[in-house]
């Protein structure tokens, strides 16, 4: 049953941000009576679908919810009292809600009188939600990057060239994460070197991600196709300049650049759960070096490029293995001609 709470909280996958991703399943014994998730921010939570659609056969059931229920009065009211008034007899949470706001629903319902269990399959729960308990807990978004290598770890020409590496299958795969994500950040280099929209394309989704530019001194050429359409957030290490279409948010750090660590609180501040990167080996360097990368999401094409192309990651020269970046894989997967690795920070 929590399994099935968790397949449809993963409905919500591309929609429900800033909230998290939940699914609830009612049941009479063995039988299901009602079931619901979140769609998005507004939107009746999964335990009020549940009950709608159990009805009068709610009294007595069992509710398995992939998160605690909510607390709090916000844009709907509080499920726990939902819960309390349709007479359940048990709740089944996956998790405890990281939310100091909406926390502490298990406490309502076993003040009632419902008895409330939690962490079955909690690990499962939070993957689905690791943005939404980093922003929660760290006060900033899970911050992934993604690469596109061939198999010597180079990700363009020489002259900066790198469309395209992988086949069309990694390429599609890889909006399904852009799906995911509630931004999309990329830097200056990189619109300059090949002009993307950083867009969902390849993959259905009533929302597009907030899109987020990194650029020191504001040099994105006026005309760059980032600028089209929703409008865009630009970090910069400058104040005063202006572009079409965008944003500018100027967080300097001490070295004349963008504070990388601030734009992370100030991305948190605004709801973004997760952040998915698709930069340059520079801005890839600069997010390891300063503590910000959570994860790696790469894609290793069967090919060779050689020592003149860029690498992955420009970090500085190390005289010990010891100075090594520490990673863990967490899968490995065939996709079309590609390789895709998941590997986070150790």
């Amino acid at each position: 049953m929590m399994r099935r709470a968790l397949a449809l909280a993963e409905k919500g996958l591309f929609t429900a941000t800033p909230n998290p991703r939940v699914g609830c399943v009612l049941t009479q014994g063995e039988r299901v009576v009602g079931e619901g998730w979140h769609e998005k921010a507004g939107a009746p939570h999964a335990e009020t679908q549940a009950l709608v659609q159990a009805s009068a056969a709610a009294r007595g059931a069992t509710a398995y919810v992939s998160l605690e229920p909510c607390n709090h009065h916000g844009r709907t009211p509080p499920c726990a009292d939902a819960l309390i008034k349709a007479r359940v007899a048990r709740v089944v949470a996956a998790m405890r809600d990281p939310n100091p706001a909406a926390a502490k629903g298990g406490d309502s319902l076993a003040a009632s009188g419902i008895r409330f269990d939690h962490g079955l399959l909690e690990e499962e729960a939070r993957e689905l939600n690791i943005g939404f308990v980093s922003r929660m807990t760290r006060g900033r978004p899970w911050v992934r990057v993604k690469i596109a290598a061939t198999l010597d770890g180079r990700t363009a020409l020489g002259n900066g060239k790198s469309q395209w590496i992988t086949g069309p299958e990694a390429r599609k795969d890889g909006h399904r994460w852009r799906a995911r994500a509630c931004a999309i950040a990329t830097g200056a280099g990189t619109v300059k070197a090949d002009d993307p929209q950083l867009t969902v394309r390849d993959v259905e989704t009533p929302r597009q991600p907030l899109r987020v530019l990194i650029d020191s001194h504001v040099e994105t050429p006026p005309q760059a196709r980032i600028l089209k359409g929703e409008k865009v957030l630009i970090f910069a290490a400058v104040g005063g300049k202006t572009l079409p279409n965008a944003e500018i948010v100027a967080l300097p750090n001490a070295g004349g650049k963008v504070d990388l660590t601030q734009m992370l609180e100030e991305l948190a501040r605004r709801g973004v759960n997760e952040l998915h990167v698709e930069g340059g080996f520079k801005l890839n360097g600069s997010l390891v070096r300063e503590g910000c990368v959570d994860e790696f999401l790469i894609y290793l094409n069967p090919s060779l490029l050689g020592d003149s192309a860029l690498g992955m990651v420009n970090l500085a020269e190390m005289t010990s293995l010891d100075q090594r970046v520490a990673l863990k894989i967490r899968s490995v997967d065939r996709i079309g001609e590609d390789l895709r690795i998941v590997a986070r920070v150790d």
